[in-house]
């Protein structure tokens, strides 16, 4: 984190509590409880956030939405903190649509450079915005569902949350989303 101030907002959602943070301008991060601990810089929110980050209230009501199964596309000015090559891995992270997956091969022949799976890997891991960077869609070759900062368990409940969303049935008992 830079020595910019950081305002942050900590809100629930189905996978546990999401802290987010915006530089005012641009949201900065999104981190899962057990990932995040206090930092230098950074002011919590107390109270209403409308009245204080209108970015962090948009972001919020959007998760939501997401969550809800009501949203599948964000919109939000984005500002995540890394190397060129990591700032390309994250576009293209973004182009993956909802309810669909790709693979560390494919997005490393996106780049250009099929032997760079494992450099994609890395990249896709120091992801600062998980779920809204949706770094949770790209799995293995052989579809499996591998590493997460979130934890595997949370990558399988975002992946079929989405299935569930996209789905004409919904789950057995009726329900489309959430």
């Amino acid at each position: 984190m830079s020595s910019t101030t950081q305002t942050c907002l900590v809100i629930a959602s189905p996978i546990g509590p999401l802290r987010l943070a915006s530089d005012g301008a641009a949201l900065t991060e999104v981190w899962m409880q057990g990932e995040w601990s206090p930092q230098a810089g950074v002011a919590q929110i107390a109270g209403s956030v409308e009245t204080h980050d209108a970015l962090l209230a948009e972001a919020a009501r959007q998760l939501r939405a997401y969550f809800d199964g009501r949203l599948h596309d964000f919109d939000l000015p984005l500002a995540p903190r890394g190397t060129d090559f990591q700032l390309r891995v994250w576009r293209l992270l973004r182009a993956i649509p909802y309810g669909a997956t790709a693979s560390y091969g494919e997005i490393a022949r996106r780049l250009g450079d099929a032997g760079a799976a494992r450099a994609v890997g890395l990249a896709n891991g120091a992801n600062p915005i998980p779920i809204i960077v949706p770094c949770h869609r790209v799995i293995g070759a052989d579809g499996s569902i591998t590493g997460f900062g979130g934890g595997i368990a949370r990558k399988r409940w975002l992946l079929a949350h989405e299935a569930r969303c996209i789905s004409p049935q919904g789950d057995l008992f009726g329900a489309a989303c959430a």
